[in-house]
């Protein structure tokens, strides 16, 4: 019996400090935490990702697919407790920063994580560099954590997906003398590479919108996408440099041109503004002349020949010659 009570006594203890001592714990600031009961996290009822406002990020038969169930989740404190059928899953909502050519499931691709590939739509290959950065959605935890395995190998490679699709159909939006016509000057803008360099910002903003539906999909949110150089191949490195010299060249000369037909434009209304002064400036002393031989005219027909007798004297006396007309 001393013997049966001891192996009880111990099993007992044994039991506590296995299970029920071990059994508090805590979460940090910048951690989330997720319950799971024999295998099943605890849920908050029948609410899915579709009644949250991250589905509409989602479109088509996406919605359907990636209907994640909401589960409740555990804020930092502590101690909490758990029994030993119950499972505590902690993330890191903390804000990650990672080279864009980064592979999850391997070191040595995109030369050793450092450069990633891109071919342009002049079938150019192209290296880019850049950074991502990212957090965990606690809105949306089952997807991170049950979804599927490695949710960051899935992001990176939609992220990826996305980003070559939209370098090999990029084209930068035709502005300046491109615009108006110049044969030359889209000669030169069409080179991709050039384009891409001129238009980074839009393409980050590209890539920052059509990213917004990984925190609905995988429980990821990609908060932002820098992009910070493309590189061309080593051997048509010296053809871009013509180009670009070539390029500068030309819009050098438009610009000129502009600027010398414009001068030309503000010299010629000017011209015009002169004449038309100068014309009004004759003009309005025979209209008021007009009006006031119509104000004499009214008041009879002797007050008009004496205006026009005392005219007459007028002129007689600053001439030194007049010639007058006999009648027979």
């Amino acid at each position: 019996m001393a013997v049966l009570g001891g192996c009880i006594t111990g099993f007992v203890v044994w039991f506590v400090l296995r299970y029920i001592a071990t059994s508090f714990y805590t979460v940090d600031q910048s951690e989330r935490a997720v319950k799971t009961v024999l295998g099943r996290a605890v849920r908050m009822g029948n609410l899915t990702t579709l009644d949250d406002p991250l589905a509409e990020s989602l479109v088509g038969g996406e919605r359907e697919r990636y209907a994640c169930p909401q589960v409740q989740v555990i804020m930092p404190g502590g101690p909490y407790f758990r029994w030993p059928w119950e499972r505590i899953h902690k993330v890191s909502v903390a804000t990650e920063t990672v080279n864009m050519a980064w592979d999850p499931d391997s070191s040595i691709a995109n030369e050793h994580n450092t450069l990633l590939e891109a071919v342009t739509k002049d079938q150019l290959n192209t290296g880019l560099t850049g950074q991502i950065r990212f957090r965990v959605c606690e809105r949306n935890l089952y997807a991170y954590l049950f979804g599927v395995r490695h949710p960051m190998a899935h992001v990176v490679g939609y992220f990826v997906s996305v980003l070559r699709e939209r370098i090999a159909t990029f084209a930068a939006p035709a502005t300046g003398a491109a615009a108006g016509g110049s044969t030359e000057a889209t000669a030169v803008q069409g080179v991709s590479i050039n384009d891409l360099r001129k238009n980074l910002r839009d393409l980050n903003r590209h890539m920052d919108e059509e990213c917004r539906c990984s925190a609905a999909r995988y429980g990821i949110v990609l908060e932002a996408s820098l992009i910070t150089g493309i590189d061309p191949p080593p051997e048509v490195e010296s053809a871009l440099a013509a180009i670009n010299t070539a390029y500068n060249q030309v819009s050098s000369d438009i610009s000129l041109a502009q600027a010398a037909a414009d001068q030309r434009i503000v010299q010629s209304r000017r011209a015009v503004e002169v004449e038309t002064l100068k014309a009004e400036a004759e003009v309005q002393p025979l209209l008021r002349l007009a009006e006031q031989l119509g104000e004499l005219r009214k008041n009879g027909s002797a007050v008009l020949a004496a205006y026009v007798r005392n005219v007459r004297l007028v002129l007689f006396r600053q001439s030194t010659q007049a010639i007058v007309e006999v009648k027979p």
